[in-house]
């Protein structure tokens, strides 16, 4: 590993623990409570509101933490792979696999179905307390793993310091 990159871990590694913390915090505001206050509305009401929010997030800044801390932490990987650092090679495979991965592999995909459904669409009533319940189901493994993510970080740094 070059030299040059010792200096910045620590920088690094904070910025890491700062995004995947910023992370937990977006996830957390929708498995305690977005989530549940869609769920009470009315379906159809509720279904535009997921809508207008899946469109609505994809934005620089939401892009900027969730996918600059994904590269943050891609870079990390291989740096604390190489050094067989445990702390920060855990923080980015939790950020990584827990968020990233469920994130593209199983929230996305809801989100997209969800934008074929029309609010008023009979099946609607079935569709969308599925949709609220397994959404929100891996909702919770995202949360737990950006947090779990966070305090790895913040271990590492202690370490570092």
């Amino acid at each position: 590993m070059p030299a040059t990159v010792d200096p910045l871990l620590p920088l690094l590694t904070l910025v890491a623990a700062l995004g995947c913390g910023l992370m937990a915090g977006v996830f957390f505001a929708f498995s305690a409570f977005v989530m549940k206050g869609l769920a009470r509305i009315p379906q159809g009401e509720g279904i535009a509101a997921m809508q207008s929010i899946n469109v609505a997030v994809i934005n620089p800044w939401f892009l900027l933490v969730f996918l600059g801390t994904a590269g943050l932490c891609a870079f990390l990987a291989v740096v604390s792979f190489l050094r067989w650092d445990v702390y920060p090679l855990a923080g980015s495979l939790l950020y990584l696999l827990g968020t990233v991965l469920v994130t593209l592999v199983f929230n996305v995909p809801k989100n997209n179905a969800l934008a074929k459904l029309a609010r008023a669409e009979p099946r609607g009533a079935t569709l969308w307390p599925q949709y609220v319940a397994s959404w929100t189901a891996w909702n919770h493994v995202r949360t737990i793993a950006a947090l779990a993510a966070a305090a790895s970080f913040s271990l590492a740094l202690q370490k570092l310091s």
